[in-house]
């Protein structure tokens, strides 16, 4: 990794990370990309771990959407996040994307990034500089930007031990191997949403209302506000306004009743 940060620090806005390409060759062949150095960190095994430090669980940002998606150690701690990796892709995906990878892509439309929203998880940053802890609160700043340095590598993500705290994830597609046209991902009162805005956005309407004693169907009712939805092919804003309240409510329900 220190190799991979060194090269980092040496060229910055010309080199890019490949890890599992999923995000990074797509646009490179779109033209939307052509970085002149491309840094290769998909086998740093010191990047791929899933362990328990104290409240939190710790993930290597190479960690495979397959390892998070069969974890014991998630399906005990926080099961949330293997539930949402099991709704990415197909199999092919979820053997070679990284978590790390799917947070520092920054698409409003992926799921990892509102789960991990929704859990009040942290992203961990290093560069040559030193390293620094983000809040996944304050982590994404726009449509496919956050607020990572040229010279800064996600090495980990933490989320609280949720342990047995009622979860859910509500997924809405057009086929099951998808982007979603609207996510919820719910967990211990929070509410994280996918394309309903251009970063993964927190329903803190929601959030609010349950907090103050609303009925689930009051709170998600509310889901839509303050989200600013795409309108596309795929859908209009008004449907995914739609489709987030319905979505809210069918994500609280069954995190109440798990």
């Amino acid at each position: 990794m220190d190799g991979a940060l060194a090269l980092l620090g040496e060229h910055g806005e010309d080199a890019t990370l490949l890890a599992g390409g999923h995000s990074l060759l797509p646009v490179m062949k779109l033209r939307l990309a052509a970085p002149e150095l491309v840094i290769d960190i998909g086998k740093l095994a010191e990047l791929q771990y899933i362990r328990v430090d104290g409240d939190e669980v710790a993930i290597g940002a190479g960690t495979r959407h397959r390892a998070v998606e069969a974890s014991d150690v998630l399906a005990t701690e926080c099961p949330l996040l293997p539930a949402v990796a099991r709704t990415v892709g197909d199999p092919q995906v979820r053997h070679r994307g990284t978590i790390g990878g799917s947070l520092a892509h920054a698409d409003p439309a992926s799921d990892l990034p509102a789960a991990v929203l929704a859990l009040g998880g942290t992203v961990v940053l290093r560069s040559p500089r030193g390293e620094r802890q983000v809040p996944i609160t304050g982590f994404y700043t726009g449509v496919f930007s956050s607020v990572k340095e040229p010279d800064e590598l996600i090495v980990e993500i933490r989320v609280p031990r949720t342990g047995g705290a009622g979860w859910a994830y509500e997924k809405f597609t057009r086929r099951a191997n998808d982007w979603a046209i609207v996510g919820v991902a719910a967990v211990d009162g929070r509410v994280g949403l996918v394309n309903m805005g251009s970063t993964p956005l927190r329903a803190s309407q929601t959030e609010a209302a349950l907090a103050d004693g609303a009925s689930i169907e009051e709170a998600a009712a509310l889901a839509d506000e303050r989200t600013e939805p795409p309108a596309d092919l795929a859908a209009t804003a008004d449907y995914r306004r739609h489709l987030a309240r319905v979505l809210t409510r069918r994500a609280l329900t069954t995190a109440a009743n798990g």
